[in-house]
């Protein structure tokens, strides 16, 4: 669990990254939860777009991956949302 001091941090480091994920009509399955799991082990920091046609709100799908992938949810605005989870291999981002 993360404090609100580093939900903090990790909200300003996801300010200048660009979604690299979107969940569309096919909404979330093994294949998308298996590339965000290693996205998260190389990034630890992952930003997702949630389109119109995808049926489930970023919210319904921000709890589905965390509860999936065993990660932290950083924040949620407008269609976008943004995950963290230590990489168990490599860790680049320190949290204070």
């Amino acid at each position: 669990m993360i404090t609100s001091k580093q939900r903090a941090q990790l909200r300003a480091l996801a300010n200048n990254i660009n979604p690299i994920f979107q969940i569309g009509k096919d909404g979330i399955n093994d294949n998308f939860l298996t590339q965000v799991d290693d996205a998260l082990e190389a990034r630890e920091l992952v930003k997702i777009k949630t389109l119109n046609n995808s049926g489930i709100t970023p919210r319904e799908a921000i709890g589905i991956l965390c509860d999936e992938l065993s990660c932290e949810p950083v924040q949620t605005i407008g269609s976008k949302f943004v995950i963290y989870r230590k990489s168990s291999k490599k860790p680049k981002i320190e949290l204070k």
